[in-house]
């Protein structure tokens, strides 16, 4: 089975790619995908990250502020390992 790892900054063309791989049925594992699902509101993700990165990383509605957990682990190395 050849798997295949699709990588690359902003602007790419990951999604173009992913999406013509799901156009010919190709399995597609898609990380950023995952991450969304499990960090909706109320989602156990979430609390976890709550509790490593305090109640600045968490809007009043309960969802995940990425802008703010962005900034966080983008500066500190320690804090992206942990995330």
């Amino acid at each position: 089975v050849l798997k295949v790892a699709l990588t690359g900054g902003i602007g790419s063309g990951k999604t173009t790619v992913t999406n013509r791989f799901r156009e010919l049925s190709v399995p597609v594992f898609d990380a950023d995908e995952v991450s969304r699902e499990i960090t909706r509101t109320g989602e156990s993700a979430v609390k976890r990250i709550a509790k490593h990165f305090g109640d600045r990383v968490i809007l009043s509605d309960g969802s995940l502020d990425r802008p703010a957990l962005r900034e966080i682990v983008f500066k500190d190395p320690n804090a992206r390992r942990r995330l």
